[in-house]
């Protein structure tokens, strides 16, 4: 059994597999996830578990050059958007129009998903792979 970590198999593959640029969408669980883009589905009910503990848990594994949320997330979840910004530190993050945000999770590169039960509105997380190196 693995000690520690990532325990989710499907999450933990995700995570292993993603390279420099592709993108890991933390998403809330009404969000459009793409049919055929990997998925890591978390949701046991509304809000369990939450999109902060799963980026908390996600960071800790996985470097980061970026991150991207939606424009909305400022006015409709700021506390969400507060907690996000002291997750990833000091990573640039880059605010876009949730309908610009859709359509990237559509049409850009290695996009990957996590599923949460996070149920407050725009709370979704684009993280953007760096390279330790």
């Amino acid at each position: 059994m693995k000690k520690g970590g990532i325990l989710h198999s499907e999450l933990a593959r995700i995570v292993a597999g993603i390279g420099h640029g592709d993108r890991l969408v933390i998403c809330d669980c009404g969000f459009p996830v793409p049919h055929g883009k990997p998925v890591a589905d978390l949701v046991l009910t509304i809000g369990i578990p939450g999109i902060i503990q799963t980026l908390d848990v996600v960071l800790k594994e996985l470097h980061i050059e970026g991150v991207v949320v939606a424009q909305e997330m400022e006015r409709r979840s700021p506390h969400i958007l507060q907690q996000v910004r002291a997750a990833v530190g000091t990573a640039p993050l880059t605010m876009i129009p949730h309908e610009q945000f859709k359509r990237v999770t559509l049409t850009e590169g290695n996009i990957s998903f996590v599923r949460t039960g996070e149920a407050t509105p725009f709370s979704n997380v684009m993280l953007v792979a760096g390279v330790v190196f």
